[in-house]
């Protein structure tokens, strides 16, 4: 894996995010309640608070759960909530060691269908079904992951040519137009709240 993304619209965050299948689930696992590039920016600071420039489960996992806790709430804080999202990525890497001996891109590398792809992702502690979709799709349409299904596995998520989501973006325009699809969502979704129907 070793490919330009452009999710954290930070050079070298980004690079990281292109090399290293945990960063990219960590950013993924991030990116909620908060600025995308904010979130996908997360683990390049993570790794250099760290001392280090990748992400390593094994060590992620057995992290002093209080010291990772604090180093995510350094200022400028990884993340709105840095002590729940601390615990997040711990359990992710604990999963990952647990199932794939530590190696994230296990997660999809013999994956032999969507279905069984979207399933191995949705499985991944802090990764509900939307959030398993959006990841595939990234994989698929970007990192190049595309066992036989994965467009339907993704849904909408997989379409091409769509702008829903991070699998989608790839340089400051797409990402004003996912941006401004996110927008009219929320607007359509706050009208339904609001009239009921």
């Amino acid at each position: 894996m070793d490919v330009t993304l452009h999710l954290a619209q930070d050079p070298e965050a980004d690079a990281l995010l292109g090399r290293s299948p945990l960063a990219a689930l960590v950013g993924m696992l991030l990116d909620q309640q908060i600025p995308m590039e904010w979130a996908f920016k997360g683990p390049a600071t993570i790794a250099q608070r760290l001392g280090t420039d990748d992400l390593d489960a094994h060590e992620i996992a057995v992290h002093d759960p209080e010291a990772f806790a604090a180093l995510l709430s350094q200022k400028p804080a990884v993340h709105r909530y840095p002590g729940s999202m601390a615990k997040r990525i711990q359990q992710l890497c604990q999963y990952l060691v647990e199932h794939y001996d530590g190696d994230a891109e296990a997660v999809w590398k013999d994956a032999a269908t969507g279905k069984e792809l979207l399933t191995r992702l949705a499985e991944l502690p802090g990764f509900g079904k939307q959030k398993a979709q959006i990841f595939l799709a990234l994989l698929g349409k970007q990192l190049g992951v595309q066992p036989p299904g994965w467009r339907e596995a993704a849904g909408s998520y997989g379409e091409p040519k769509s702008f829903r989501s991070v699998a989608d973006i790839t340089g400051p325009e797409s990402l004003a137009k996912v941006r401004a699809h996110k927008q009219e969502m929320k607007a359509a979704a706050k009208a339904t709240k609001t009239t009921g129907k």
